[in-house]
């Protein structure tokens, strides 16, 4: 595939990836005179209609996702057998690559990196795209230690067709939801619960649930509740602690509401707000019925709303 080129404007470069689905290329766009990612469909994807259809319907919404934690979508193409997406080009190692360089993460980084992933899912979600493949194989880092998030509405095609639990999905099953370990149904909270099992990962340097087969795992994330954090590592802050247990729920109801709602919340434990702290003005919001948390949780989200417009 080297040199081939594709749509008389993309120039295959250098084999940079290759994963379940697809192999990724470096290539020179001709046109605009600048390098971007091609991922190239492999061949038992290519053949299915079907999921080409979707495939295609779901990249090109996710080309109308635009924020600084998200990986561009440029364009998607066919070219013979061929089918593609052209995606910004980022110079980094993959989140999973990272952990490996470095082992647990100061709790710090983190969170900060955790604001990141959250930030890029607040807005997928309010365009309505749910990833449901979130893990640290899918979000990049770069040099300068931006985050990322890849494959948005791609996964999406991918795991209508093809979500299936077997030794092949280790990696994600490592990350998935309950709900989608038992084929049910998957939402925006399914995001959620996934960033809290790369949150734990990150602080911990540990998986919450391992096991010798992705079957194995997917029945923990089903079953078992993780080893809370803080007694593998005492150093992290009972916030910290509180913010992953919560987004790992394993009843989606129990989770943040939101994207938006778990980034208010990793936003206080930044600025060094404790979780005895967090607690208590809760409390004392809920005991003088000025506001509801839920009012108070909808005026934040509808500010944040009218200030991406």
């Amino acid at each position: 595939m080297i040199g081939t080129l594709l749509d008389n404007r993309y120039e295959l470069i250098e084999l940079i990836g290759t994963g379940g689905m697809a192999d990724v290329y470096k290539a020179k766009c001709t046109l605009l005179n600048r390098y971007v990612a091609i991922k190239i469909l492999k061949d038992e994807f290519k053949n299915d209609q079907e999921f080409v259809k979707r495939f295609n319907i779901e990249s090109q919404a996710a080309a109308g996702l635009s924020h600084n934690n998200i990986v561009s979508v440029y364009d998607v193409g066919t070219q013979g057998e061929i089918h593609y997406i052209v995606m910004e080009y980022v110079e980094g190692i993959t989140l999973k690559e990272y952990l490996k360089q470095h082992g647990a993460l100061p709790w710090e980084k983190a969170v900060d990196f955790s604001c990141q992933i959250a930030s890029a899912l607040q807005h997928a979600h309010r365009k309505n795209i749910i990833h449901r493949d979130i893990k640290p194989q899918n979000i990049l880092v770069t040099k300068d230690e931006v985050l990322k998030v890849t494959d948005f509405g791609i996964a999406r095609a991918v795991s209508s067709f093809t979500m299936k639990v077997d030794d092949n999905s280790m990696g994600t099953a490592h990350y998935c939801s309950p709900e989608q370990a038992r084929g049910g149904y998957t939402d925006a909270k399914s995001d959620i619960y996934s960033l809290g099992v790369v949150m734990y990962e990150m602080v911990t340097g540990k998986l919450p649930f391992e096991g010798e087969s992705a079957v194995a795992v997917a029945l923990k994330q089903i079953q078992e509740e993780p080893v809370p954090p803080r007694e593998i590592v005492p150093e992290i802050p009972e916030a910290v602690e509180h913010i992953i247990l919560k987004a790992m729920k394993k009843d989606q109801s129990e989770r943040f509401s939101s994207a938006s709602e778990m980034l208010i919340e990793l936003s206080l434990v930044k600025q060094g707000i404790s979780y005895t702290t967090m607690k208590s003005k809760a409390d004392d919001a809920s005991e003088t019925k000025v506001f509801s948390t839920k009012e108070v949780k909808n005026a934040i989200e509808s500010s944040a709303e009218q200030s991406d417009v």
